[in-house]
């Protein structure tokens, strides 16, 4: 009676394959640059680190990942000594190693 009906407009005709695929574009752009600006370089960082890992003999100076600095003494297979000082010798694990000084860097 007072409540009239309501219809619903017409639809348009979807738009061709090309304009579906336009809007789609900027993701696609974004996708790409994050992986270039961010998903690569953590790759390689990673890369780099497994091989100096895979790569520590008796000798070799490095720097712990909680910042201590010593000579590694022992290496096992997940395992490595690292003398600090004269007679103090710490085990760490390999992977916390966060990088190899050059030689004569300690004293």
């Amino acid at each position: 009676m007072f409540i009239s009906n309501a219809y619903a407009a017409d639809v348009a005709a979807p738009a061709g394959g090309l304009a579906g695929l336009a809007q789609y574009l900027p993701l696609v752009i974004m996708l790409v640059a994050l992986y270039f600006i961010m998903i690569r370089p953590q790759i390689k960082q990673q890369k780099e680190h497994k091989a100096m890992v895979d790569n520590l003999t008796k000798g070799d100076e490095v720097v712990v990942a909680n910042g201590l600095m010593g000579r590694i003494s022992k290496v096992g297979e997940s395992v490595v000594h690292v003398e600090l000082a004269q007679g103090v010798e710490v085990q760490v694990q390999r992977q916390s190693v966060s990088r190899v000084l050059p030689k004569g860097t300690l004293k």
